[in-house]
């Protein structure tokens, strides 16, 4: 039987704006310290597997019936972690959860953003902003950063209120470099954001790392009072370990809320998500307590870099993005081959690593030395 020839893909008719694209992903290779997509590398509690045993089993009692179509429970639940951990009060109303932070900032596009609105995110950032824009029709513009790539408030505010965009992104810690954004640039970006004539914009907070920052860092939260087109994403992949699980929340205005459930899909969580993602939220302070073992191998990897004539950005999140090389891909594959993979994020110079274990760092920082040692960097070895 002869076989059919595969389609390509520039013979659909694909919409303009999609073609030349490639999706999403870091590279998934067999290797023994995997140290590129930001997981936390400690195993979910002992206590917690039980329960979410208990928990999934319950639940699947009633697969035959649609789940929560609201996700009222979890909500709460969310709600309550918020409010523990912000000192801000944050109610099951202005709470939304979805299939990872993702689907979260996509429903956020779907509902503000689409055919002839505008998106701006301040570059390099999360690269999934401008791809969730392109995919709901929203154009993308690209926001200034320094040479250091924080963000100049004045500089900012003063693009946005060129641009005019319908939603600006601020992301913090930002991803892949890793810095917090000051609280008096979000309110500045913010407050730019109204254009006058009935036009506005909305703020998006994405704080998928929040949980990792330096002591004194404060989140957007305490920003919500009085802003109510102001968004904080956050996501249970990163601090809590539940990376495959695939929940994302934002907290906003209880009626930014009501905006994103005209446009989710009907019954878009599952029962087993939701299920297991209340089990955890019962578990927040066992979760929790890898944070800070996750914050000391992030130091610890700031601290051996420039023994081996390297830099870093400050951090404060779960990674460091470092540098700066002539050959970014070269050394990339060269850890690589010392069964170490790290991320290349495109940005010439620099490459991003995961603080892992400490054996995994142990691992990076060894190798790393060699590479280090054979490119004639400088420095003893970690």
């Amino acid at each position: 039987m002869t076989a059919t020839p595969r389609t390509s893909l520039e013979e659909l008719p694909l919409r303009p704006e999609l073609r030349g694209r490639t999706p999403y992903g870091a590279p998934q290779l067999r290797v023994r310290h995997r140290l590129n997509t930001n997981e936390n590398p400690h195993p979910l509690p002992t206590e917690l597997l039980a329960d979410l045993g208990a928990a999934l089993g319950h639940a699947a009692v009633e697969l035959n019936r649609y789940p929560d179509r609201d996700a009222l429970g979890l909500r709460g639940d969310l709600a309550a972690y918020l409010t523990r951990t912000s000192g801000e009060p944050v109610g099951p109303a202005q709470v939304w959860a979805a299939n990872g932070s993702n689907e979260v900032l996509q429903q956020v596009l779907q509902a503000f953003g689409g055919a002839g609105r505008t998106a701006l995110g301040f570059t390099p950032s999360y690269s999934m902003h401008p791809i969730i824009s392109a995919g709901t029709g929203t154009a993308w513009v690209d926001g200034h950063r320094r040479e250091d790539f924080t963000i100049d408030p004045a500089q900012a505010a003063a693009q946005v209120r060129e641009v005019r965009p319908d939603v600006v992104f601020v992301t913090s810690p930002n991803n892949p470099t890793g810095t917090a954004v000051a609280l008096e640039t979000i309110t500045g970006i913010h407050d730019a954001t109204s254009y006058g004539h009935g036009r506005a914009g909305v703020v998006v907070v994405d704080e998928a790392y929040t949980e990792f920052a330096r002591t004194g860092t404060r989140s957007a939260l305490t920003l919500l009072p009085g802003r109510p087109r102001l968004l904080v994403s956050r996501t249970m992949s990163k601090a809590f370990g539940m990376a495959g699980l695939r929940l994302g929340y934002l907290a906003a205005d209880p009626a930014v809320v009501d905006a994103l459930q005209l446009v989710r899909l009907p019954y878009h969580l599952s029962s087993l998500t939701q299920a297991a993602a209340r089990t955890a939220l019962a578990h927040t302070d066992a979760l929790l307590a890898t944070v800070d073992a996750v914050k000391a191998q992030r130091d610890r990897i700031v601290a051996a870099l420039p023994g081996l004539g390297l830099t870093s950005v400050p951090s404060d999140a779960n990674f460091v993005l470092f540098g700066r090389f002539a050959d970014a891909p070269g050394v990339w594959q060269a850890l690589l081959e010392r069964d170490v993979l790290v991320r290349d994020v495109g940005l010439p110079g620099w490459l991003r690593v995961t603080a892992g274990t400490p054996q995994e760092t142990d691992a990076f920082l060894t190798a790393l030395g060699e590479v280090a040692r054979e490119l004639h960097l400088g420095g003893s070895g970690p």
